[in-house]
Parts: structure tokens; C-alpha cells; sequence
């Protein structure tokens, strides 16, 4: 039995959870699924510049396991962008819950 996933700190929330070419109908493109971790670690190594050392510290993960974060969502943006994939940020399930209590309110 696979040991079970830690839970993972998330400072930021993506504004959208789609990117595609332009010109494409979504309905035509093929999807990467990118999770919300790995768009964490893209945020924090590659946009805020972070040290994998102290990006994994902000995560609360290791260091390897950020790593092995980070070069899975470089690989997934990666295939999207030399393949012509739409990019689907996966959010989870809890905060599209709260997103429908709160719209609904």
C-alpha cells in the first residue's frame, strides 16, 4: 500500500485553472492535468525565484519532494507547450465547495 500523501501549504490560488493556444476551441485541444502543488512549485521556484531548498520549507515538504514537484509540472508544461495542450489546473474539490456555498450564500 502507497504511503499516504502529506498535505502540502498552498499560499497561492491560481486565478484561472485553464491556458491553451489561441485559436483552438478548447473542446478540440487535449488536456495536461497540472495539480495544484506542482502550480505551487512552478510559482515559487520559477516565478518568486525561491531556492528549491526554501520553497520546500514554504510548501512544508522536503526538499526531494519538491523537486520531484517541480520536475513533474516542468515536464507537464513542457508536453502542453511543444504539443499543443490546454493546461488544466486541477483545484481541489474542497475549494470548489466552499467557491458554490459562498456563491449560493
Amino acid at each position: 500500500m502507497p504511503r499516504k500523501k502529506c498535505e502540502r501549504h498552498i499560499d497561492s490560488q491560481p486565478g484561472i485553472n485553464y491556458y491553451k493556444p489561441i485559436g483552438i476551441p478548447l473542446r478540440l485541444l487535449d488536456e495536461v492535468d497540472l495539480q495544484l502543488d506542482e502550480f505551487e512549485s512552478i510559482r515559487l521556484a520559477d516565478l518568486e525565484g525561491l531556492y528549491q531548498e526554501d520553497a520546500a520549507e514554504k510548501m512544508r515538504i522536503s526538499r526531494q519532494t519538491f523537486g520531484r514537484i517541480l520536475k513533474n509540472a516542468h515536464k507537464k508544461v513542457a508536453e502542453a507547450i511543444i504539443q499543443g495542450k490546454a493546461i488544466r489546473i486541477e483545484i481541489p474539490f474542497e475549494n470548489k465547495q466552499e467557491k458554490k456555498t459562498n456563491a449560493t450564500s
